[in-house]
């Protein structure tokens, strides 16, 4: 029975900080990416996708927030659902394609995903995640009295909206994911899932707030049951003492190191630490199965046990 595999792409899968940041350039980055996906998926294994969307996001909501004064401006939650469908876009065409050229026809396509958050989520109580453009301190006051939104200062840059980052519940197209997966590769969750709270009488609420797409990932592979959650970044291992004369690239992690090494302040956050973390929670609640850490172009060879960094319960 083939395995099952959850992969996270990172924003280097999407996006080359070398290049301008127009979606043309970013196809171009997509079709790389691909092919290394069409490479695992021709391996026999079963893959789904999830996706960041940090630049991409910020970019739709500067445009809207842009043109206000032409059109009003996009909820940050709506935007979110944008960045699904264009990213998401890239994604089929390329990896569709990728995938013909090895003599492969299976169908790839993506579901816009909302994901549930508990409204008590300790992130609406202290905001951190930046979104959108900057404005001036008094720009920032004037958005706090009319929109009450939650504005801190950027490191000297000006002011910026700050959202939460809670923690996914509930996947609500779940039904759909696993009725589509053995047919085909499924792109869900994208950039972390568009945040939504559940009301008392069951309907839906979008909310602006950034899911971590590590966490959202770790989420969706508990829930179909994956083999393995795999963490596509920019590095090849997971390193302790990151940047320093004494790193240490780490090939395999227990679940008492990962804990160890968070509680040393060796991951960085926003980086490194909720990729660790969300390795760790899958790892937890399976303890039989295994999360990697890896590099885009060594996704295969850390597969084969050949590199990367292997999450396992002890």
């Amino acid at each position: 029975m083939a395995e099952k595999i959850v992969i996270a792409l990172g924003g280097n899968a999407l996006q080359s900080g070398k290049a301008d940041p127009t979606a043309e350039a970013q196809l171009e980055v997509v079709k790389k990416t691909c092919q290394h996906i069409a490479e695992i998926s021709c391996k026999g294994y079963e893959i789904g996708l999830v996706h960041g969307n940090g630049p991409q996001v910020g970019r739709i909501l500067l445009a809207s927030e842009a043109a206000k004064d032409v059109t009003p401006a996009m909820p940050f939650d709506v935007c979110g659902a944008m960045s699904q469908g264009y990213i998401g876009y890239h994604l089929q065409q390329a990896l569709k394609f990728a995938l013909a050229e090895r003599g492969k026809n299976i169908p790839v396509l993506t579901i816009v995903t909302q994901m549930v958050v508990d409204k008590e989520d300790k992130g609406f109580k202290n905001p951190t995640k930046p979104i959108g453009p900057f404005y001036t301190e008094e720009e920032a006051k004037e958005l706090e009295a009319t929109k009450g939104y939650s504005m801190k200062e950027d490191a000297g840059r000006g002011y910026r909206r700050v959202v939460a980052s809670p923690i996914p519940t509930e996947i609500m197209e779940i039904d759909a994911v696993k009725a589509l997966w053995d047919s085909s590769i499924v792109i869900s969750c994208g950039g972390g899932g568009i945040p939504v709270v559940r009301n008392v009488d069951g309907s839906l609420d979008g909310v602006a707030a950034v899911i971590d797409k590590d966490f959202a990932a770790e989420l969706l592979a508990e829930q179909v049951d994956a083999d393995v959650l795999m963490i596509l970044t920019e590095v090849e291992k997971v390193a302790i003492n990151f940047n320093k004369p004494d790193q240490k690239d780490l090939g395999e992690l227990t679940i008492a190191e990962a804990e160890k090494y968070i509680a040393e302040g060796h991951f960085a956050p926003g980086s490194m630490l909720p990729k660790v973390e969300a390795a760790l929670k899958f790892v937890k609640a399976n303890p039989e199965k295994k999360a990697i850490i890896t590099a885009l172009d060594k996704a295969v060879d850390a597969l084969e046990g050949k590199t990367g960094t292997v999450i396992k319960a002890k």
